[in-house]
């Protein structure tokens, strides 16, 4: 049970840290401009935001780490940078009035696409960077960091990234699939609340991410 219960925690932190700075609905309004009224293209485009998505973070995860490791970059570095971004993302959506200029593009653009530009446009611009943009990458390198390192506690520890990773993706494609259903049930001010209570969740992530890795730093200066 000892072995087994860091897993399941870390299986159900992912979702959990990692949906409240993705936060579908905010780009909700570009997925079902983009999709437009068609049922059979709004659940294909959401199938594959959704894998899309799954591939981003996982690789985050697994080779994110690795990747700064190169450049000399400390584990406690990392989360500390990676909270930092993390918790800037959260200040500016608690303190956003308008839309993103990205969003706002994205949205425009979307009225004129055909149906085959709206597959080669389901990496670009919804994945990335509307729903696994910067600060999703950020936190799951924060979180790949702490995958055991020891060759058997790692491999499980991936496959439990992978699981964690697809439950995140599967509330992904529920949402996007639902999401002009979802906008009209929540209307303007419904939307507001939820993402100011959403943004103070990630802004307090972000501020544990910080601390976890100026903690670990400290106790590693002699």
């Amino acid at each position: 049970m000892e072995f087994v219960l860091p897993f399941l925690n870390a299986l159900i932190a992912l979702p959990l840290t990692l949906l409240p700075i993705i936060n579908p609905l905010s780009t909700a309004p570009v997925f079902v401009a983009t999709a437009g009224r068609s049922q059979a293209v709004i659940e294909r485009l959401a199938r594959q935001v959704a894998i899309n998505s799954w591939f981003v973070i996982v690789a985050s995860m697994v080779l994110g780490s690795h990747v700064l490791a190169l450049f000399g970059l400390s584990l406690p570095v990392v989360r500390v940078g990676g909270g930092l971004l993390v918790a800037a993302t959260g200040w500016q959506m608690l303190n956003s009035k308008d839309q993103d200029e990205v969003r706002e593009k994205a949205a425009h653009e979307a009225k004129v696409l055909s149906e085959a530009e709206i597959v080669r446009r389901s990496f670009f611009p919804i994945t990335f960077p509307l729903t696994t943009g910067p600060g999703t990458i950020a936190a799951a390198i924060a979180l790949g960091t702490q995958l055991p390192r020891t060759p058997a506690q790692f491999a499980v520890g991936v496959a439990v990234a992978m699981v964690g990773a697809a439950l995140t993706a599967l509330v992904l494609y529920v949402t996007f699939k639902h999401a002009s259903a979802l906008l009209d049930r929540l209307g303007e001010i419904g939307t507001l609340v939820m993402m100011r209570m959403i943004a103070f969740l990630l802004l307090s992530i972000g501020i544990q991410f910080m601390f976890t890795g100026w903690v670990e730093f400290n106790l590693k200066q002699p």
